[in-house]
């Protein structure tokens, strides 16, 4: 095995660090993912080069660059760089940096980047003590967050910041990290003459989910846990998908509020599209992460209403029939019942005329002026009722096809329209029958007076 521990009190310091701590890029031309934000002539990247910074808030999942990017800022605009983790951290130490950066820019001119790791852990206190430095300029801020920043960060620090999505990086990003990290001699663990093998790489690649550190630390691990080959003149270590596999254990599920609700979206809106393989995906992902299943059921029920309705009701029937045994049975077996039903409604025709039918009606009623109801249909049942004129109604199924046209409402409304689609078509073609007896009925009545 190589030394990794030399006199130098620095190398012994470096070498004491962590792989994915080593592996930090140090100039902008390393640094690997987010494209969309630093390629050249994109916003961030033109910030950077000119040296006009705002206040930043970086947004984005674990292990996706967001402390690297930070120091690279640091680095490439001069600035003095203070790193807080808003967990650890308290009012006295915010205030603390805040008063130093002040000196500084007093005395030297220099400027000061606070970097401040997970702000969404201070409370609104915290954040609000920030705001006069952030505004005068004595501090930029360059806040990194796991959660949306709209609701984690207080308003008036958000509106004075520049937000910056971060995407977890993609395979072939983590394949450039691991390679590096593999030959570089210095930083990385090129000394070992590793070995990788093409299925232990690609495991690595989809295990991680885009995390770069938790790719790096995997490779460590599996790296240190290892002896090299008998027989070499030098260490060779050889890392095999089984080797691969024991070096990471578990994928872990990232899943925090912002993620309940984006993968709850993604769930209706492929059940809505007509996508099952999706819907199947997303429901698995939610399940997995822990998500509640009876919230699950009630998304799915609200669906077969909203975006299916009566092009085919039996849509309805299942995901009720789904409710009841989630709450019945529970998990692990209710992700069957509750595949079915997201399945059935990924398939079933859709209509949202039904949504658009009560959302109209409800808007009236709130908004329009109330319409008193027709006499003939008010309530007769109690002496005095044809007193007030409570009568004319007539009864539909004393009259052929069990329809007699009749004002059932007073004004000319036409909320309900049916789609082509499913059974709803039926409905329709049902419909203009009762139409076409309306003018009939009239036109007799026309020819009765005529």
């Amino acid at each position: 095995m190589p030394d990794l521990f030399t006199s130098s009190r620095e190398q012994r310091l470096n070498a004491a660090r962590p792989l994915a701590a080593r592996m930090r890029p140090e100039t902008l031309v390393e640094f690997v993912g987010q494209q969309h934000i630093l390629s050249p002539g994109k916003l961030l990247r033109r910030m950077i080069e000119a040296d006009r910074l705002v206040s930043l808030i970086f947004y984005g999942p674990p292990g996706t660059g967001k402390t690297s990017l930070a120091e690279l800022i640091a680095g490439a605009t001069r600035r003095h760089f203070v790193r807080i983790n808003a967990a650890a951290a308290g009012v006295k130490d915010v205030r603390d940096v805040l008063a130093q950066a002040k000196t500084q820019l007093e005395s030297t001119g220099e400027r000061t980047i606070l970097f401040l790791d997970e702000i969404h852990r201070f409370n609104r206190t915290q954040q609000d003590i920030l705001l006069p430095d952030v505004e005068n300029g004595i501090i930029t801020l360059i806040g990194a967050t796991t959660q949306n920043p709209f609701f984690s960060v207080n308003a008036p620090l958000v509106s004075r910041s520049q937000i910056f999505q971060f995407e977890p990086l993609t395979a072939e990003d983590i394949r450039n990290l691991l390679q590096r990290a593999i030959t570089d001699p210095v930083r990385g663990l090129g000394a070992f003459q590793l070995t990788v093998d093409a299925a232990a790489m690609d495991y690595w690649l989809e295990i991680c989910d885009g995390d770069a550190r938790r790719a790096l630390t995997a490779l460590e691990i599996a790296v240190l846990s290892q002896r090299p080959a008998a027989g070499n003149s030098g260490p060779n270590i050889h890392i095999t998908l089984e080797i691969a596999r024991d070096s990471i254990q578990a994928k872990a599920m990232v899943y925090d509020d912002d993620d309940h609700y984006d993968s709850a979206s993604a769930l209706i809106k492929s059940m809505r599209g007509s996508d099952p393989d999706a819907t199947v995906y997303w429901l698995s992902r939610m399940l997995a992460a822990g998500d509640d299943p009876r919230f699950i059921a009630r998304r799915i029920a609200i669906c077969a209403s909203e975006d299916i309705g009566n092009a085919d009701p039996t849509a309805l029937l299942l995901a009720a029939a789904a409710v009841q045994v989630t709450e019945f049975v529970g998990m692990p077996e209710c992700r069957l019942t509750l595949a079915q039903a997201a399945i059935y409604l990924a398939c079933a025709p859709k209509s949202n005329r039904v949504t658009l039918a009560i959302d109209q009606a409800m808007d009236d009623v709130k908004n329009s002026r109330t319409i008193p109801v027709p006499q003939p249909l008010r309530d007769a049942h109690y002496p005095g009722a044809r007193q007030l004129g409570h009568e004319g109604y007539r009864y539909a199924h004393q009259f052929p096809e069990g329809y007699v046209p009749q004002v059932y409402l007073g004004v000319e409304k036409h909320y309900y329209q049916p789609t082509d689609r499913g059974h709803e078509a039926e409905i329709g073609r049902y419909l203009q029958r009762l139409a076409e007896l309306d003018k009939a009925w009239a036109k007799a009545q026309q020819d009765d007076k005529g």
